[in-house]
């Protein structure tokens, strides 16, 4: 079993060494994600430390299905060439979602090769442009269609993180990287919770 002062020591290594570790952007077929360094692996969850990255995110209200959608086709509109210099920007995965308040959060990151200052402005005041700087994450995948797993997946990191003495933090994050044209069994889903 990780004891928690364990988790916390790799993880600050991890940190240390996150400049050399984390130079170059990772992907998932072929779509460029947020970096990060598996800590540790534990039964059915991993430990991540994020490295820093560019998000643009929308707030959205309605339920979490319909607010994914709508916060997807703001943030879609945005990269696919509706914004101030009409450009097109890449496509990145996992689209994210994160229950804030009576909402919630809807985020893409932007690739890499943009900063706060260089990213085209968007047309409107909805989307907004975060520099994340990386934290420790632990975080459980699985597959098939969403609908109503999230709550039993989340409830299940919940005891894992509990388990191994982790202290999480917020609301679960989730992570999508698959369009809904792909099977059910090769969809990649994740739910996540930032560590202490």
């Amino acid at each position: 079993m990780f004891t928690r002062r364990k988790i916390v020591l790799a993880a600050a290594a991890a940190a240390a060494t996150v400049g050399a570790q984390m130079t170059f952007a990772q992907e998932y077929r072929g779509y460029e994600m947020p970096p990060y360094r598996v800590v540790k692996t534990m039964d059915g969850a991993e430990v991540r430390q994020y490295g820093p990255h560019l998000l643009a995110e929308v707030r959205v209200s309605g339920s979490r299905s319909s607010a994914a959608n709508r916060g997807f086709r703001t943030l879609a509109n945005y990269i696919f060439g509706g914004n101030a210099k009409g450009e097109k920007i890449a496509m990145t995965v996992p689209v994210a979602q994160t229950k804030i308040g009576d909402g919630w959060v809807v985020s893409f990151m932007m690739p890499s090769r943009y900063t706060r200052a260089t990213l085209p402005k968007a047309q409107t005041d909805a989307i907004r442009f975060l520099d994340q700087t990386g934290d420790l994450q632990i975080v459980r995948s699985f597959s098939g269609i969403v609908g109503g797993k999230l709550p039993a997946q989340t409830d299940a990191l919940r005891k894992i993180a509990d388990q191994a003495g982790l202290q999480i933090t917020g609301s679960p994050k989730y992570y999508f990287y698959d369009d809904p044209f792909t099977a059910p069994w090769k969809r990649r889903n994740e739910v996540a919770f930032s560590l202490k």
